[in-house]
C-alpha cells in the first residue's frame, strides 16, 4: 500500500459570482451575492421565484451547435471548468502517461433538465413516442466524466460519485485516495449541476427546504442568521487536477495547496434531516484531522456546509464544538454559501476550491447577509461576518453533507517542500 503526497494544482470554476477563478475569487472576497430572479423559466407562480444562476454563459463559444444539442446543461457548465482546470495545471504534454490520469466527476441529481423537458414534451404531446436519441446520455449523472476523459484522452480510472450534495467533496476524497493508493498520477475531479427549473424549484419547495424571500433575493441565504429560512438553488461547476506530489514537482508544476485528509461518514440518521447533534458531521471532521496527521489545535478555518436552513445550521455547529472544545473560537468559521446558494452535487467542488484559496492567500472569505445573532449559535464563535478576514491559514477543512446522510470533510494544507 502507497501513501503518497496528494497536491492540488489546478483550479477552475463556473459559479453564480464568476464564470472564471479569477471572478470567482473576487467575487468571493467581496462578499457578492449571486442572487436574482429565475432567468432560466417563469417562476411567478413557485412559492421561491429566485436562484443563484450562471450570468452570461454561451456554450457557443466553445462548441458549435450541434455539438451543444447533445449535452444537459449540467455538462455544458463543467466542460469550461475542466478546461479552465486543466489548462492551470499545465499537465497536458507530450510526456504525459494518459493511461495514469483518471476522472472523477460528479452531479447530485445528472441531467434534470433534459430529463425535465423530455417527459413535458411526450406527455404534451399526441402520444407518439419522439424521444432524443442523446435522451439517455444526457441525463445519467457518470456522463460527463465520460466526456472529459474522450476530450483529452485520460484512460486511468474514470467513474462519478452520487452523494446527493456531497457528491464533489466524495470525488475529491475520492481522487485523493487513489492517488495515495498509487492508482493513478493525476485526477480531474469536481462536480457540475444545473437544477434551476420548474422540477427543481418546485420539488425543493415542496420539501420546504428553499428560501421564499423573494421581495430580496440577494440577502436570502443567510447562514447562522437567526431569520433563515432555507437555502438558495445554485448552479454551475468547479474542477481540480490533483497529483501525486512527485509526479508534480518531476514537471516543476506550481502547488496550491496540498490535500492530507478525506473524512466521509453517514449520520445514519434521516433522509433529509441532519443528525440533531451533527454527529456524522463531527466524525467526518475527526476522520480528516486523523488521517491529515494534525491535531485540533492545528486549525485555522473551516468552510461549513452552511446552507441556511434552521436544523443544519445548528447541527453543524453543535458538530464543531463538541469536536474542538474551546479551540472553535480560534478558527475562522464561514459559508460561502451566503454568496454562490447551494450548488447541490457541485458545492463541495467550488468551496473546496475557495477553501484551497484561503490557504494559499492566507484570507478567509466572508459570511455575507447576518442581521440577527441567532442565540442558539454561540456567539463567541467567528463566523467571518461581512468582510474577509486576513490571517494565516496552514490547515483548513472544508464540509459538505448530502441528503441521506451522507458526510465529507476535506482537510487541506499549505504546501511545503
Amino acid at each position: 500500500m502507497h501513501n503518497k503526497r496528494v497536491v492540488i494544482t489546478g483550479l477552475g470554476a463556473l459559479t453564480p459570482i464568476g464564470n472564471t477563478l479569477v471572478e470567482y475569487w473576487d467575487s468571493l472576497l467581496n462578499g457578492v451575492s449571486g442572487a436574482a430572479p429565475i432567468q432560466h423559466f417563469d417562476a411567478a407562480k413557485f412559492k421561491t421565484q429566485f436562484a443563484c444562476e450562471v450570468k452570461g454563459f454561451d456554450p457557443l463559444s466553445f462548441m458549435d451547435k450541434k455539438e451543444v444539442r447533445k449535452h444537459d446543461l449540467c455538462a455544458l457548465y463543467a466542460f469550461p471548468a475542466v478546461e479552465e482546470a486543466i489548462l492551470d495545471a499545465g499537465v497536458l504534454s507530450d510526456t504525459l502517461d494518459k493511461d495514469r490520469v483518471g476522472v472523477v466527476w460528479s452531479s447530485g441529481i445528472g441531467g434534470l433538465i433534459s430529463f425535465f423537458s423530455e417527459v413535458r414534451d411526450y406527455v404534451l404531446g399526441d402520444g407518439t413516442p419522439r424521444f432524443s436519441p442523446f435522451f439517455i446520455p444526457k441525463i445519467i449523472a457518470d456522463i460527463t466524466s465520460g466526456h472529459i476523459s474522450i476530450k483529452y484522452g485520460f484512460r486511468g480510472p474514470n467513474f462519478a460519485t452520487v452523494s446527493a450534495c456531497a457528491s464533489s467533496a466524495n470525488a475529491i476524497a475520492d481522487a485523493f485516495l487513489y492517488i495515495k493508493a498509487g492508482k493513478a498520477d493525476v485526477f480531474v475531479c469536481g462536480g457540475s449541476e444545473a437544477a434551476v427549473n420548474e422540477a427543481g424549484i418546485g420539488g425543493f419547495n415542496a420539501m420546504h427546504a428553499l428560501s421564499t424571500r423573494n421581495e430580496s433575493p440577494q440577502t436570502a441565504s443567510r447562514p447562522f442568521d437567526k431569520d433563515r429560512d432555507g437555502f438558495v438553488l445554485g448552479e454551475g461547476a468547479g474542477a481540480l487536477v490533483v497529483e501525486d506530489y512527485e509526479h508534480a514537482k518531476a514537471r516543476g508544476a506550481k502547488i496550491y495547496a496540498e490535500l492530507v485528509g478525506a473524512g466521509l461518514s453517514a449520520d445514519a440518521y434521516h433522509v433529509t434531516a441532519p443528525h440533531p447533534e451533527g454527529l456524522g458531521a463531527k466524525n467526518a471532521m475527526s476522520i480528516a484531522l486523523k488521517e491529515a496527521g494534525m491535531p485540533i489545535e492545528a486549525l485555522d478555518h473551516l468552510n461549513t456546509h452552511g446552507t441556511s436552513t434552521p436544523a443544519g445550521d445548528i447541527a453543524e455547529i453543535s458538530a464543531v464544538q463538541s469536536l474542538m472544545g474551546e479551540h472553535a473560537y480560534n478558527i475562522n468559521i464561514n459559508s460561502t454559501k451566503s454568496m454562490t446558494g447551494h450548488l447541490l452535487g457541485a458545492a463541495g467542488a467550488i468551496e473546496a476550491i475557495a477553501t484551497i484559496l484561503a490557504v494559499k492567500n492566507d484570507i478567509v472569505p466572508p459570511t455575507i447577509n447576518h442581521f440577527t445573532d441567532d442565540p442558539a449559535i454561540d456567539s463567541r464563535l467567528n463566523l467571518t461576518l461581512g468582510k474577509a478576514q486576513k490571517r494565516t491559514v496552514n490547515l483548513a477543512l472544508c464540509n459538505t453533507f448530502g441528503f441521506g446522510g451522507h458526510n465529507v470533510s476535506l482537510a487541506i494544507k499549505k504546501f511545503t517542500e
